[in-house]
């Protein structure tokens, strides 16, 4: 499906796109985590999407708010496009719009600009585009930048705006809550202790994602190198030793596929036909990157 046209002088937004996306596949299967954290993700987005119009916000509050927390590199932003396309494949096909917000668009030095900003987005764009009718999902990347930890943040560093717009933040998914259950939000952070903790409390669902361990590590290469190199050149005993190196290192899981770029631009005549990529090139890779 292709792309929605933002709305002319609207302030905040990336891009829409409607969904699902058969190019949207890989950012649900190449983003490996446990199978039952990714099931959790869905079941949940379909169960909001679906049954929150008709749940008793007093009885079972569903904010409709899912954060994925964790370091850099982890694929958080990439795993909340694939879960959208999922969920709009699981709700019938679609179609449904994925919104990107930009939060480096709100952050103003003019007194009161970040909090009208904001409260626009929250209380005129979003519902403007929810009335349309199809379920959406709204990517807040970033959080800690919109909804800035207020209880952290001292008034002689931080202006008084920037409080204002969390508090502008807070009521506006308050409002989106109760007036547009066929609308949901997928935050991420890098910084979890950063994000306000009122906003945190309205998350129905908090996933941490981690740094990849040894057996996700190995995983992870598998898939990197399945784009250039036969499936027999590179032996498991060279893929854990790498594995560990990785884990020694504390690389996140895109600088462990970046470490396959790395081999492979490491020779001129694998540059040139990468399918000669070996299991050595890939150790002398790692152990650089250790030293």
């Amino acid at each position: 499906m292709p792309d929605v046209s933002v709305p002319p002088g609207v302030v905040g937004l990336l891009r829409i796109t409607a969904l699902p996306d058969p190019g949207w596949q890989d950012r649900w299967d190449r983003i490996l985590l446990p199978m039952t954290t990714k099931a959790r993700l869905l079941n949940y987005m379909v169960f909001s999407l679906r049954h929150r119009a008709r749940i008793s916000r007093v009885g079972l509050p569903v904010h409709g708010i899912v954060v994925l927390a964790g370091p850099p590199g982890t694929g958080k932003t990439t795993l909340a496009g694939g879960l959208a396309d999922q969920a709009a494949r699981a709700l019938d096909g679609g179609p449904l719009l994925f919104v990107e917000v930009d939060p480096h668009a709100f952050p103003s030095q003019l007194l009161g600009e970040s909090q009208r900003t904001t409260a626009r987005l929250f209380e005129r764009t979003l519902p403007d585009l929810a009335r349309r009718g199809d379920p959406m999902v709204v990517l807040l990347d970033e959080v800690e930048s919109l909804a800035v930890r207020r209880t952290g943040a001292s008034l002689e560093t931080n202006p008084v705006d920037v409080h204002r717009a969390t508090d502008a933040v807070l009521a506006g998914l308050d409002h989106v809550a109760r007036d547009h259950p066929n609308l949901m939000f997928v935050a991420t952070t890098n910084h979890r202790v950063g994000v306000d903790e009122a906003f945190l409390s309205r998350a129905d669902l908090i996933e941490e994602l981690q740094l990849p361990n040894h057996d996700a590590a190995i995983a992870i290469l598998r898939d990197a190198l399945a784009e250039i190199v036969p499936n027999d050149r590179v032996v498991d005993a060279d893929l854990r030793l790498v594995a560990e190196t990785c884990v020694a290192v504390g690389l996140d899981a895109r600088q462990v596929r970046k470490l396959v770029l790395r081999a492979v631009i490491s020779d001129r005549d694998v540059a040139l036909r990468p399918e000669l990529l070996s299991g050595a090139d890939l150790l002398a890779a790692a152990r650089d990157h250790l030293a």
